[in-house]
């Protein structure tokens, strides 16, 4: 393995860690499951725009998440994908206050869609829910942190560097 390969493979093992343990530590773990979720760990979605390595790691770290949700099964499998989804279309916007919409309207469709189906809970009532704990995380958290690391290029090299 070349040290480049190595790299990355750190990077993505960091950033899976460091979602897993913003979504299953507490405080945040409270309100990272369920109809009514903000995770906070979701502000990291934006990453792929600037480095497309991300969305592997937020795949990865989502499955190490969901190990504490109560929708097991179905956020490991389902969640993850929605997650890796979300992750290569935010890669694949064309402007930083773009990149946050991608996991904020692909989690509210798929992850409420589950459920909902799951809680016997009206699917509208769960996609509104999800849908504004995704803005809170990826907009108010994920777009300044996004546009912090646009304006610092030393940071934006250091963690996206090959």
């Amino acid at each position: 393995m070349t040290k480049k390969n190595t790299s990355k493979i750190t990077r993505v093992a960091m950033l899976a860690g460091v979602y897993a343990l913003f979504t299953l530590l507490p405080p945040f773990s409270g309100f990272s499951y369920g109809p009514i979720q903000i995770r906070i760990s979701e502000m990291f979605t934006v990453l792929p725009y600037l480095f497309p390595w991300a969305k592997w790691a937020l795949y990865v770290g989502c499955i190490l998440a969901n190990l504490g949700s109560p929708f097991f099964l179905w956020d490991i499998t389902i969640g993850a994908f929605a997650t890796l989804l979300s992750g290569y279309l935010t890669e694949k916007m064309w402007s930083p206050y773009l990149a946050p919409l991608p996991p904020v309207v692909v989690n509210a469709l798929i992850v409420s869609s589950y459920v909902s189906f799951l809680t016997s809970l009206a699917y509208p009532v769960v996609f509104a829910q999800i849908l504004v704990g995704q803005l809170i995380s990826c907009y108010a958290l994920g777009l300044p942190l996004l546009l912090y690391l646009i304006k610092n290029p030393y940071l934006k090299e250091r963690i996206g560097g090959d």
